[in-house]
């Protein structure tokens, strides 16, 4: 008998946890994360934890009745649908959106765009400990604890391997699924709202014209590009090829940079003209070269300092540091570079 209520206690606890609602939400959402960190370098694992955190695995109010995930309040940017309730301080405005799949693109491009997130991009993406360090310190929450729980959560669920995936790995399911749901979050988006129902103290304020279709549109542009264009990494560091017809500010675009910050990540002062295949990284490349590039003999005509520093990820910088040897003299075929910081 004791041993017929310890395999049913057993299985108690194998059914709870097979319906744990954060692991139930984890299966729902990793790929949208996964194509947002593809699409704009916020890791995957940062981005399920938070979304766990603030929206109480899908269940909170916020999530429920505005499609706010992430717990992104209005700012003076929003002209947006608004929702109302009581946060830090008594009925604080938070933004609504039409779909999930637009409350995670949000998200990214928040995080993307406002300045004072800008040096997490500069982490090693697998840096997950020190994006939430990072988050916590730059202001998104004002809990104290708020890292150690991103932290806990991601450690919990192992959301640090979703950071190693890429499109790819998603099943081709999921993926043919995102353009048919971004259609239909586009098409919804032009027929007014509901009121939705209340169930409890909140109340939603719509503007005359939401800005809905504005940020809508653009989302179905860019999942298509970042299904078509390849998005490698270097050291570490995301980068694209540049095809004709693009610029430096075009491709800032793109991928929700500004031109300032595309060409700070790729060491050029001014805009430049483009040329195709040319590789742009759309992060901050990395000191010296991966373990085992420590040296590159020269083997092509014509090459420069800049274009070994883009082919092996290398901030141009550091690289003179390690080769200022050289003085400003061109590289010739036969050359040697030093890539890494000399022991």
């Amino acid at each position: 008998m004791k041993r017929i209520l310890l395999l049913l206690a057993a299985a108690a606890l194998f059914l709870g946890a097979a319906k744990n609602p954060r692991q139930t939400y984890i299966e729902q959402y990793y790929p949208l994360a996964v194509l947002e960190m593809q699409r704009t370098g916020v890791p995957a694992s940062i981005t399920l934890a938070q979304a766990l955190l603030e929206s109480g695995a899908g269940k909170s109010l916020l999530a429920t009745k505005a499609n706010n995930h992430f717990g992104i309040k209005c700012h003076s940017d929003w002209t947006g649908e608004k929702f109302f309730k009581d946060d830090d301080r008594a009925d604080e405005c938070f933004r609504v959106y039409p779909s999930v799949e637009d409350s995670y693109r949000a998200h990214s491009d928040y995080l993307r765009q406002r300045e004072h997130y800008q040096s997490l991009f500069e982490l090693d993406p697998t840096d997950y400990k020190g994006w939430a360090k990072g988050l916590r310190r730059a202001g998104y929450a004002t809990d104290p604890g708020y890292a150690n729980k991103l932290i806990t959560l991601i450690e919990d669920f192992q959301l640090y391997e979703y950071d190693k995936m890429t499109e790819d790995d998603l099943p081709a399911i999921l993926v043919a699924e995102m353009a048919p749901v971004t259609e239909r979050v586009i098409e919804e988006a032009v027929a007014p709202v509901q009121q939705p129902e209340q169930t409890e103290p909140a109340r939603v304020q719509r503007t005359a014209e939401p800005a809905v279709t504005v940020r809508t549109a653009p989302y179905k542009e860019t999942v298509t590009l970042s299904l078509i264009r390849e998005i490698r990494r270097m050291n570490g560091a995301r980068y694209v090829r540049a095809v004709e017809g693009e610029s430096w500010a075009s491709l800032a675009a793109e991928y929700h940079l500004s031109e300032k910050q595309i060409l700070r990540f790729n060491d050029i002062d001014a805009p430049t003209a483009l040329q195709p295949g040319t590789i742009v990284y759309l992060d901050r490349k990395k000191p010296e070269a991966e373990p085992g590039y420590g040296l590159y003999q020269v083997d092509q005509e014509g090459l420069t300092l800049w274009d070994v520093s883009q082919m092996f990820g290398i901030q141009l910088k550091k690289l003179q540091l390690y080769n200022i040897f050289r003085g400003n003299a061109p590289l010739e075929v036969g050359d040697t570079v030093v890539l890494r910081k000399l022991k």
